[in-house]
């Protein structure tokens, strides 16, 4: 009886430990703790919450005329991989969970996602290697994933009276026919760096700030506003009429860079390197402006042109 006792309270003892505590796999479970609070449910792609909000965001209308798109509810996007992943933590990517997988082999990339995410107090959690597979096309997720939250555009109206209200004349670009995020985030950054106000991009046929945008903008995405506009043609029309000058750029200008004032309100056009400005984008600007170039060189990448532009304008501005 006695013994029995006493086997009786082993059990009822050990009963109170949760989870493996011995081995390599208790260690991995104490690091892999849960830190900052568990994203809300409509957040979890397989949660029921989830899938009602974006079942409801498809079946609902959009916004009409006005010229711009503000949010929309698309759910968030998980970056897979762990060079990405880490990346995008290092870039301060405004990140809402890291997952891992239970049984993923760790190393120092790894780790470092899991000390930056508990560092920015962004939920860690392990899941199963079913669930991240079901995140990716070919299951090539390494074992981690993060999630991150769509990006909340600003109205164009609302981002040409914050650019009149900031005390400099506006300085703000808009984007036609660019598609790689890379590129969206190299003008980011540029702006950013050159005292811009701001970016525009149409709502279609254009790319989006996503986390490779995010990842490109070094962060500055973070820091300055990017506008939407259902109707790029219409949207820079109607900063026009506010006063601003719409500066297409182009090889074949009609004006140089070196002739060019950019003192005053001002909105820099930039078109795809392939395609450059759409007929009727160009046909809105109020000069087409072209990069003196030495040597061969036809054209220059998108981002690489919007920059040079920027770096002049701010010089200029700096001189007044």
């Amino acid at each position: 009886m006695a013994g029995n006792s006493k086997r009786k309270g082993a059990i009822r003892k050990s009963g109170t430990k949760k989870g493996q505590v011995v081995g390599s796999g208790g260690q991995r479970r104490r690091g892999l703790e849960a830190r900052g609070a568990t994203p809300k449910a409509v957040d979890r792609q397989y949660h029921p919450a989830h899938k009602k909000a974006k079942a409801a965001a498809k079946s609902s209308p959009g916004r009409s005329g006005g010229g711009a798109a503000r949010a929309r509810d698309e759910g968030p996007e998980y970056v897979l991989g762990r060079n990405p992943v880490v990346e995008c933590l290092r870039a301060g990517v405004p990140a809402t969970a890291l997952y891992i997988a239970t049984n993923s082999e760790p190393d120092e990339r790894v780790a470092e996602a899991v000390k930056i995410a508990g560092d920015q107090a962004i939920s860690i959690l392990e899941v199963g290697k079913p669930e991240l597979d079901r995140l990716s096309t070919n299951g090539m997720h390494q074992g981690i994933a993060l999630q991150v939250p769509e990006y909340r555009y600003t109205h164009p109206d609302d981002l040409m009276a914050d650019a009149k209200a900031s005390g400099t004349p506006p300085l703000l670009v808009a984007l036609d026919n660019i598609t790689d995020p890379r590129n969206l985030g190299a003008v980011i950054r540029s702006v950013a760096a050159f005292g811009g106000h701001g970016v525009v991009i149409p709502a279609r046929r254009s790319a989006s700030v996503t986390a490779v945008a995010w990842r490109t903008s070094a962060g500055a995405a973070a820091r300055l506003p990017v506008a939407r506009a259902t109707n790029l043609t219409r949207t820079l029309k109607d900063w026009a009429d506010s006063g601003a000058q719409l500066v297409g750029l182009d090889a074949d200008g009609d004006v140089t860079l070196d002739e060019y004032d950019g003192t005053g309100p001002t909105v820099i056009v930039v078109g795809s390197e392939g395609k450059g400005l759409s007929r009727l984008v160009r046909e809105s600007c109020d000069s087409i402006l072209s990069i003196p170039m030495a040597g061969d060189v036809e054209s220059l990448n998108a981002s690489v042109a919007a920059g040079v532009v920027l770096a002049e304008f701010a010089r200029q501005r700096r001189r007044r």
